[in-house]
């Protein structure tokens, strides 16, 4: 099995299962061995008291895509630590674009950057994730 081919799998197989990321009208528009991009449309209901998206989703957004790059080697992978910065408000009627990629994977712990961004090119957030394997994989493999 490719490593593509692996990771399309794996993504499916949480895919089916990510009921928080499809509620929220997340969409998984690509992934690679170590890598993911989501988007999703700012609507009305992610505006916060400042009538600019509310942090939680964009944070949501960029650890949703930072999961669909650290599970891609078809092993069960969770967030160990997350941190986010916010660099520019992201308006209502925005499609905002996570994209992952991994920075380093050790033994059972890996690194992930996500860079969110507006249509526009400016940079909305920058994300890093610590990840950590755990027992288990998304689909039956044969070695």
């Amino acid at each position: 099995m490719t490593p593509q081919t692996r990771a399309e799998k794996s993504a499916a197989a949480m895919w089916a299962n990510d009921a928080a990321s499809k509620w929220l009208g997340m969409s998984l528009d690509h992934v690679g061995p170590g890598s993911a991009v989501m988007s999703f449309e700012v609507g009305p209901q992610h505006l916060n008291g400042h009538a600019i998206c509310h942090g939680g989703y964009i944070f949501t957004l960029a650890d949703s895509a930072f999961a669909f790059a650290c599970n891609s080697y078809n092993r069960l992978v969770v967030a160990q630590q997350n941190t986010i910065t916010y660099l520019s408000p992201a308006q209502q009627g925005e499609r905002l674009t996570a994209t992952a990629r991994e920075v380093s994977l050790a033994g059972r712990s890996g690194l992930y950057d996500v860079s969110v961004t507006a249509p526009d090119g400016r940079v909305v957030a920058e994300f890093r994730g610590g990840s950590r394997q755990i027992k288990g994989q998304h689909f039956e493999e044969t070695p």
